[in-house]
């Protein structure tokens, strides 16, 4: 595997395939081409071959990819083969959100505990878990080998969040709160902003239609 030349783009585009995949488990499909693939994904084919050849050769020449095989190779890749322990830092309605939702995944990245430093939350149970104070953090992530953190406060506190979470030995940190964290080279971090994402579809509105008018203009 050439890890040191694979771009984060392409680590992003990995659990794409893997949910398509899954989707044609269910529908009993057994192989699919990089074309239909490109296809459904709205991705250039080659992109696709390209993306899995970094990790190997998975597909054959006429016949495409084997679902099942694909999905197994793709899942080893993300690591995701393994149990991976999550931890929860911010018991709020996104908090609630994202465990509700992470209770229904069928997959091995669990969120095994929540934190929150407001006192009325702490000891309630959001599914099967109960929301601890964040003195308890540093034990929890060693106690259960808890490997990423997930912030969901207010971004004045984020960044408190994210040193508490790298001081406990989180190795990796998923942001929702609308702040920049600054962290140590060996911690990854990626940033989930809703509010950026929102704002930046309303310059594609108009945008849109302008480009509709100059293309029927032509």
């Amino acid at each position: 595997m050439k890890s040191d030349k694979i771009s984060e783009a392409v680590v992003r585009r990995l659990p794409v395939y893997l949910r398509y995949l899954n989707e044609l488990v269910q529908r009993e499909v057994t192989t699919v081409s990089s074309q239909e693939l490109g296809q459904r994904l709205d991705l250039n084919p080659a992109q696709i071959r390209k993306d899995l050849a970094y990790f190997g050769d998975f597909g054959r020449k006429g016949i495409g990819y084997d679902v099942s095989y694909l999905i197994e190779k793709i899942r080893h890749i993300l690591k995701i083969d393994q149990q991976i322990n999550v931890a929860l830092v911010g018991a709020g309605n996104l908090g609630h959100a994202l465990s509700n939702y992470n209770a229904y995944l069928k997959d091995n990245m669990k969120i095994v505990a929540i934190f929150d430093a407001f006192g009325p939350k702490i000891g309630s149970k959001i599914n099967s878990l109960t929301v601890k104070p964040m003195e308890e953090l540093t034990e929890a992530v060693q106690k259960d080998n808890i490997r990423i953190g997930i912030i969901t406060v207010p971004d004045t506190e984020a960044q408190n969040v994210a040193d508490q979470l790298i001081d406990s030995g989180i190795e990796a940190i998923l942001n929702f709160a609308p702040t920049i964290l600054k962290t140590p080279s060996h911690v990854r971090i990626h940033h989930a902003d809703f509010t950026t994402d929102l704002l930046s579809l309303a310059y594609y509105l108009e945008n849109g239609k302008e480009d509709e008018l100059d293309d029927n203009n032509e």
